[in-house]
């Protein structure tokens, strides 16, 4: 049998879809299976157990709904037996059947009465990854038993037991750390651990808020911005060495978390049940939690202009739980 599978856009729903490709493989063993995925994030996707084919795939490559049909038809030729959409969106309907598969799989009919062969109700209130795994269950009609999110690193490097990596990045800024407090917070942390190094991470297009937190920062010969100076591979052996990683609610979150390193996820407008990282060993999850907005899962703050559910977090509670993982003062 051949298996495809379109893949979510964003880097923490492919991290989370993990859980559904190893689900496929249990269910369908020995069967053959390739992914499609946006080509920014191809190399994720080699850090999949279990793939056989990656399909990249570029919008400004394929411009409009042609472009995505013609991308898919160059499919047709694979003869997959089943393709799975995980994206709800028309472009992904489109590919869908462009590639030919007999069995077409997604949740919702909108737009997709024809270009759908198996279409089944997304669950609610759920979490992302169980969402997921819904849709193989209704098709199947076989539950799944073991659920773990999980990327394999090839990774050389020995845990260094001094070093925490901080994500305080966001695409939305409604998840963000304000720059006031990721610096009262670098600031008490260098304060508290003196014996560790806080390395922060992001993408090119982050490095400049990074620098904004760094600056004026005490203790700076224990502070590193690698913001932009690593690729996803590199970034996630990184983490895989690190002894912990405090991080707002982002993709570096589930990255950490899918390759075993401890976690303290920073919760701001998202909703840790529906989208905090999976695996629940070694995971922090911490929030406000007393502003009446929150989760409000926008993107922006428009109560208060700056993400205050963020500003409030206690400092403290940060301190205490890495305490478990790094030696104090």
């Amino acid at each position: 049998m051949k298996i495809l599978i379109r893949l979510p856009n964003w880097l923490g729903d492919v991290v989370m879809s993990t859980a559904f490709i190893a689900a496929v493989k249990e269910l369908y063993p020995g069967a053959h299976v390739d992914v499609i995925i946006k080509k920014e994030l191809n190399s994720i996707a080699t850090l999949i157990p279990g793939l056989h084919t990656i399909h990249p795939f570029s919008k400004q490559e394929n411009k409009g709904l042609l472009g995505v049909y013609r991308f898919g038809k160059k499919l047709k030729s694979e003869k997959y037996d089943l393709f799975f959409n995980l994206p709800t969106s028309l472009s992904s309907l489109v590919m869908a059947l462009a590639t030919g598969s007999k069995k077409r799989i997604r949740f919702g009919k909108e737009g997709g009465f024809f270009m759908l062969t198996n279409s089944y109700k997304k669950p609610v209130n759920v979490h992302r990854v169980d969402e997921y795994i819904s849709l193989l269950e209704q098709f199947t009609g076989k539950p799944v038993i073991s659920k773990q999110v999980k990327l394999a690193v090839n990774n050389s490097e020995q845990t260094d037991k001094n070093t925490v990596i901080i994500n305080f990045n966001s695409e939305a800024e409604s998840r963000r750390m304000p720059v006031d407090k990721g610096r009262a917070i670098i600031n008490l942390l260098t304060k508290t651990f003196t014996g560790t190094t806080f390395t922060f991470i992001g993408s090119p297009k982050e490095a400049a808020f990074i620098e904004q937190v760094i600056e004026g920062a005490e203790n700076k010969e224990r502070i590193k911005n690698l913001a932009g100076k690593t690729d996803l591979i590199g970034l996630c052996s990184l983490l895989a060495a690190s002894t912990a990683v405090l991080t707002t609610d982002s993709g570096p979150a589930h990255l950490a978390n899918s390759v075993g390193a401890p976690v303290v996820v920073l919760f701001g407008a998202g909703n840790e049940y529906n989208t905090a990282p999976y695996n629940q060993q070694n995971l922090t999850v911490l929030r406000y939690g007393k502003l009446s907005c929150e989760p409000c899962v926008k993107n922006t703050c428009e109560l208060y202009g700056i993400p205050k559910c963020m500003q409030l977090i206690d400092e403290l509670q940060i301190i205490n739980t890495l305490s478990v993982y790094l030696p104090h003062a």
